[in-house]
This record gives structure tokens, sequence and C-alpha cells, in this order.
């Protein structure tokens, strides 16, 4: 998608906002973050007459009209345009993201009359679908009902819509992704049967809940693509059977708006290879497989000092690039990403924008300190629209 020059983001505080338009509020809007309301809609006119869309005689208009349907409900409704552009703002603003180079051309799917519990899981099979996109994964966003007064909105407990169950042994041992063991043991409680031969990479129902409703949906197999991971050397990688989905759609983050929340926003971009190797795969907490794999390559495992730890992440991680690139499956490699995200930085300072970042997320956990995004200091600034995390984790 071609770059589009941006305007500087407006911001208004409060008493700023309420003096300019000379506003007494009513008890819904007292209720309501008007300030972030308006903040939002000037923002947003602000950057689309700056690109040749929209009239600056506008604002004014829109902004009554947001003040109005405050006053009468407690909340506002944003037209398409503002959720597509707030979507695509949450994900510019989102300080733990490398990726944010391609914000513009997240796909925005507007599902907000979906909120019974069987709709949102149909949805999100689509989702799968949409992005998905025969290996060459798209940005995608599928945002459901929002909180509204006296009208809660949907809930999808699944961390991501493609999530790996976890069974716990009568030795204490755990088979598959030991993150989702609380899922698991959650979607067992309510119905969920697991298959007869468990095994490793056992995808979850979707958990979706509404109004005291929980619905556990199975998703398709024809809707998960999975890479079986190989290695270029390494021949005895490919019998272990591991593998991954091509997918990571992030489904239990709170999207914000201006001052509305969209509690069921699942989103993705598609994966940079250390996700998988370095972390999904890796960590102590998941898969565990580096002392393995260790073995496998004949490392002398028996002390840290000989970086055996090291090697075989590497070899895990070239085997991750090596699969996806063979099963034409989109993935980048985070020295690649590093160096697209410095690009972001440069076209949002051009843009008169700040580029917050969380270093720790950023800088990637292979190589940190030979990739360009290790040696320097990030804004660190909240900024709006923005992802949150849900506010109800699913616990052991």
């Amino acid at each position: 998608m071609a770059p589009v020059p941006s305007s500087p983001t407006v911001v208004m505080s409060l008493s700023a906002s309420l003096v300019e338009h000379s506003i007494t509020e009513t008890p819904n809007e007292a209720e309501f973050d008007i300030a972030e309301a308006e903040d939002f809609v000037r923002q947003h006119h602000a950057e689309a007459v700056q690109v040749g869309f929209g009239d600056i005689g506008k604002v004014e208009a829109r902004l009554a009209e947001v003040h109005a349907e405050i006053a009468a409900t407690g909340t506002y409704r944003h037209t398409t345009a503002e959720l597509t552009y707030g979507a695509r703002v949450a994900w510019r603003n989102s300080a733990r993201c490398i990726g944010r180079l391609y914000w513009r051309s997240l796909k925005v799917r507007d599902l907000r009359e979906v909120s019974e519990p069987t709709e949102v899981a149909k949805e999100c099979v689509e989702h799968l679908r949409l992005a998905t996109n025969g290996g060459k994964i798209r940005p995608v966003i599928s945002i459901f009902a929002p909180e509204e007064p006296g009208s809660p909105a949907p809930l999808i407990r699944n961390e991501q819509i493609i999530r790996y169950a976890a069974y716990r042994g009568s030795d204490g041992g755990i088979m598959g992704d030991a993150r989702n063991l609380a899922l698991t043991e959650l979607a067992v409680q309510r119905g969920w049967e697991p298959p007869a031969h468990r095994g490793p990479f056992d995808v979850l129902p979707l958990m979706v809940e509404h109004n005291g409703k929980t619905c556990l949906v199975d998703v398709p197999e024809d809707a998960v693509l999975e890479v079986p991971l190989s290695h270029p050397e390494l021949d005895w990688l490919e019998r272990l059977g591991v593998k991954w989905h091509a997918v990571p759609a992030i489904s239990n983050m709170r999207l914000r708006i201006g001052g509305i929340d969209y509690p069921s926003a699942p989103f993705n971009g598609w994966y940079m290879g250390t996700e998988i190797g370095a972390r999904n795969l890796a960590d102590h907490d998941r898969y565990d497989l580096l002392p393995y794999i260790g073995k496998r390559m004949g490392l002398d495992t028996s002390s840290e000092t000989t970086l055996w730890r090291d090697r075989a992440l590497v070899e895990l991680n070239r085997a991750v690039l090596h699969s996806f690139q063979q099963a034409n499956v989109t993935i980048t490699d985070h020295h690649t990403e590093s160096q697209r995200f410095l690009t972001h930085l440069k076209k949002e300072e051009a843009a008169g924008r700040t580029c917050p970042a969380d270093w720790s997320w950023i800088v990637p956990p292979v190589s940190g300190g030979i990739t360009p995004v290790y040696h320097r200091y990030y804004d660190t600034e909240e900024l709006l629209p923005n992802f949150f995390p849900s506010s109800c984790p699913v616990k052991h």
C-alpha cells in the first residue's frame, strides 16, 4: 500500500475543549470521557484533511453530533471511516509491536452488530480464512460489538484465535503448550472433549462469552494453516513432528478508540520468526525444546559456558524461517524487521508524530545487540487509540 503523508496529531485538554465549545455536561457526558472523544474526532479529521479526504468545515458539526449522542445515550457510534482510521492508528500506536510499518494496510472488518457468541466464533473463523490468504498473510482486524451502557460486549477467552492445548500428565509433566493449561482446563470444565489421541498441537476451541452465556466452537481444520518444521541440514528435526500455525491472531486485547472500548477485536499481522523459534517453542514454560535439540545436535549441555542453548536456539530459528519459506507462508526475520521498524520511525518523525516503543519488546530475543533497534532509546508515552490487556484474563 503506497504511503501517504499525514499531519501531526491534534490533542486538546478537557478544559480547553469545554471552554472552546461552551458545553455544559449532562450526567451522561460526565460519565463519558468527552475529551478523549473530541481528541479522536479532531485527530481523525486533521489527518484525513491532510491527505485530501474530508472537509475542514465539518469537524465542528461532527463534534456536535458526538456530544448530542453522548448526552442522550451515554455513548456514541463511530462512523465506518472513524472505525477504520481508529483501528489502524491503534496498531500505529502499539508500543510493543515491531511490525508497524504497514499499519495503513490493515483490513478492518466492521462487525459491531455481532455479539451473539456463536456468531462471534463464526466470524473469527472467517477472519482466519481472510488473513491466511493461501499463505500470503494479510493484516486483518475484526471489530465486534462495543461496551455500551447497559449492554456488555462479547468476550473471547482465547489469547489468540488459534491456541494449542496443554495436558497435565500423571507425573506432573505437561504435554502441549503449557501457557494454555488454564484455558484447556476451563474448556474441559465447560464441555470440551479433547481428541481421543491427544497430542502436543491440538487446537483449542474458541470460547466466547456474552451476557452469561458461554459458547465453545471448534475451529475447522481447513481454517488452520499449519507449517511442519524442518531444517536445511538437520534431517532428524522434521521427524519430531513440530509445527506452528501461520496466523498470529491476537483475540483477547481491548481496542480503545475515542473513549469507546471494543473488548473483542481480534487482529493479526504475520509472524517474525523469533516469536515462534525463540519464544513459543523455546521458552521453559512453553514447549521447552532447547534441551532436546541441544542433545540431538551432540552439544555439550553439561555447562552453560559451552553456549549450547545459544547454538540450539539459532538452529531452531533457522528451522522456523526455512519451513515457512518452503511452505510459501509469509514470515520475516528479526534483522529485516528491525530495519523496517527504523524506517517506520523515520516516517512517523517526518509526519510530526511521536512513535512510542517498549524497548524490551522491540529488541528481538535473538541477537538483540546486533540489530539496529538495540542501540537507541524510544518514546514511552502511551498514545490513543490503542490496544490494552484484557480485563478478564484466564486464571488457574
